[in-house]
């Protein structure tokens, strides 16, 4: 069964911080590299980091310094630290594999306003 839960998203000023989390079950995380996709409005979704089971990790280069991702295998969970929050980070933000499954969670929606 495909689940993937993100929670952690709202509304914060420009240059604030969020933590985003997102719970999958076992069979979408164990053994995959995981990523976290955001998507606003008129664009297409995009992948903004991703870890290997390993560890290492990767970003675009939109976020590349202020966002970090990371995992808790214990947990079947992926975590999204961002931090120095721009106007343009607004979006909803997805989990899900790299590359995706066709089954994506309800995202949870990241506003960053004044």
């Amino acid at each position: 069964q495909v689940q993937l839960v993100e929670s952690g998203g709202g509304l914060v000023q420009p240059g604030g911080s969020l933590r985003l989390s997102c719970a999958a079950s076992r069979n979408i995380f164990r053994f995959y590299v995981m990523g976290w996709y955001r998507q606003a409005p008129g664009n297409q979704r995009e992948l903004v980091a991703r870890i290997t089971v390993g560890g290492s990790t990767n970003y675009a280069d939109s976020v590349k310094g202020r966002f970090t991702i990371s995992r808790d295998s214990a947990k079947n969970t992926v975590y999204l630290q961002m931090n120095s929050l721009k106007p343009e980070d607004t979006a909803v933000y997805y989990c899900n594999r790299d590359p995706p499954l066709d089954s994506w969670g309800q995202g949870t929606q990241v506003t960053v306003s004044s």
